[in-house]
């Protein structure tokens, strides 16, 4: 039997468009190849503009991310123009940092990756009774009495007996690789609308000190927002005391529903190892001590493994010219001069267009076939990521990453193994939810007993002035976004920015291969998966919903006319 060509495009229930190409042959996959199918300028739209202004556009990047590139540009500006930041400034930048990731990763899990382990029309067989036992068993959820359930039901029955799933609609229902039996799939469908509920309450947390969500206010120097505990126009004890609430509301849904969810899910996938893709992991770090900055230690340790080695951790240096490049030999770009890869400092947005248009039967993966560049750690792809940041921490000995993976293994009944397949990248997420919204309470007691002693500042001015700034300058703000390792590189000439260069997440994992045929982590993560139909790729769409991609990151604008990268007159979000 020939070799079968597998096109997913585009792939649902994400951020932006990426197009999957697989070839299946003797009932899995052997080879595999993922493209980003749309263009991006905003690195061209921000030269030219004042740096204290690129925040507000590179937020832009991504509706969903939009705190976590702010924080990355206000921070490559700071470190440019060498600006410290007040403490207050500081504990609020992480507390919407922790604000962010614990809303996305639930909204992941719930809405965005569930339904790859959740079978929606097989509720409909559950028994209510027996769903609120389940229920019962596992948390102490108030909402697990049989009445909640049997309205759940009753719903959903009202979409399916309609014959309009709505935004259940289009599923593969009845595939194979579902294995949860219909009281835990019940159970699923009603906490995915619950969390529907909640997650439009925690994002409260980013209006009060950003003033609004999604796209928050950030500032160089600091936070675009004052502290009066007395003032009615101000951050006040009233605002604060919500914040307080919602963060507790949090750890209640993360600790009630989100966390038992995944271990009840999980347990029925236990031998579902596929997906594990490369080998070698990376995390920048995230939410260091603000005195030392010293990501080592950090609540989310920096870090690289190579070839899934947990007792070597390697340090990452992102102002490295040796260590981070991007490679274009399969992306539509061109670099001028040396074609080799290029530090970001030195990086170019130039297209180079070759491929089809729209509508196509295949790409020319011989050639160049996607809108994302190939990042590299000295020459090797990386994954980032949660499950990147987790195996990070466990190698560098972070005894909160450490207890936590060791427990969830133990209750799971597997081994380090399965952390290196999408359910160990799902399970990783859910963890990593854990530590952050208990790490969300400890840095709102800690901004609050700041501002009790008398410290209410939340902006540094003394380089505000352009005057004041060297002629040129560089810098990077490096972080970790939900999904992974996030730099934004600026340089700065005449108080003008010269040159940006944004690497992110999904650049990263969504990667098309080099010209080595090294594979990016999607690329790599398929190959290897048996498929039960190739007619109905669930697999396909289960291993790449455990990456939670984000192609707004990684993808671009192009106008369809010319072929040309959009300039600031179309920018217009």
């Amino acid at each position: 039997m020939a070799v079968q060509r597998i096109v997913v495009d585009p792939i649902t229930r994400i951020e932006g468009h990426l197009r999957i190409e697989a070839d299946f042959d003797n009932g899995k996959i052997v080879n595999a190849f993922s493209s980003g199918t749309t263009f991006r300028g905003l690195e061209k739209i921000m030269e030219g503009r004042d740096p204290r202004d690129a925040w507000a556009f590179v937020q832009r990047i991504c509706g969903v991310c939009t705190h976590i590139h702010a924080i990355a540009s206000v921070q490559a500006v700071e470190d440019a123009l060498g600006i410290t930041i007040p403490k207050n400034a500081d504990l609020i930048r992480k507390i919407m940092t922790a604000t962010q990731f614990v809303q996305d990763h639930v909204i992941h899990f719930y809405h965005l990756h569930a339904l790859d382990w959740v079978d929606v029309v097989s509720a409909l067989k559950a028994d209510p009774k027996a769903t609120s036992t389940l229920a019962q068993s596992i948390s102490n959820y108030p909402k697990s009495s049989v009445g909640y359930f049997t309205d759940i039901q009753n719903t959903l029955k009202g979409f399916v007996g309609s014959g309009q799933l709505g935004i259940f609609a289009n599923g593969y229902w009845g595939h194979p690789a579902y294995k949860l039996p219909p009281e835990a799939n019940l159970m699923a469908v009603a906490h995915y609308l619950e969390a529907l509920e909640w997650q439009k309450d925690i994002v409260r947390i980013h209006t009060i000190f950003g003033g609004k969500n999604p796209h928050p206010n950030y500032l160089v120097g600091g936070m675009a927002c004052a502290i009066n505990i007395d003032n009615d126009n101000t951050i006040n004890m009233e605002r604060l005391d919500l914040v307080a609430r919602e963060i507790n509301k949090a750890i209640d849904f993360v600790n009630q529903v989100y966390i038992p969810d995944l271990f009840a899910i999980g347990s029925f996938y236990k031998d579902w190892g596929f997906g594990g893709g490369v080998t070698n992991y990376m995390s920048y770090g995230s939410l260091a001590d603000d005195k030392t900055r010293n990501t080592k230690d950090a609540v989310f340790p920096g870090g690289i493994i190579l070839n899934r080695d947990l007792s070597k951790v390697m340090d990452v240096d992102p102002r490295d010219p040796e260590q981070i490049k991007e490679v274009i030999d399969h992306s539509w770009y061109d670099y001028t001069g040396d074609k080799g890869g290029r530090h970001p400092w030195n990086g170019e947005t130039t297209v180079k267009y070759t491929g089809p248009k729209p509508p196509y039967q295949q790409l020319d993966t011989a050639g160049k076939y996607s809108w994302i560049k190939t990042p590299q750690w000295m020459g090797k792809s990386m994954e980032v990521g949660p499950l990147a940041r987790m195996l990070v921490g466990y190698a560098r000995g972070n005894d909160v990453i450490k207890t936590s993976v060791d427990g969830a293994l133990q209750k799971l009944g597997v081994g380090k193994e399965s952390l290196f397949s999408a359910l160990g990248r799902t399970l990783a997420r859910g963890l990593e939810t854990k530590i952050m919204v208990d790490y969300l309470k400890t840095t709102y007691d800690a901004l609050l007993a700041n501002i009790k002693a008398g410290d209410s500042k939340v902006f540094e001015q003394s380089k505000w002035d352009p005057s004041t700034w060297p002629k040129t300058c560089q810098g990077v703000g490096f972080t970790e976004a939900p999904r992974g390792a996030l730099a934004h590189y600026v340089k700065i000439d005449n108080g003008k920015v010269s040159l940006y260069q944004a690497v992110v997440p999904t650049t990263w994992n969504a990667a098309p291969e080099d010209q080595q045929h090294q594979k990016g982590p999607y690329e790599a993560a398929l190959i290897g998966t048996p498929m039960a139909d190739p007619q109905k790729p669930l697999e396909i769409i289960r291993i790449i919903h455990s990456f939670d991609p984000c192609i707004a990151c990684a993808a671009h604008i192009i106008d369809v006319n010319t072929g040309e990268p959009l300039n600031d007159n179309h920018f217009f979000y």
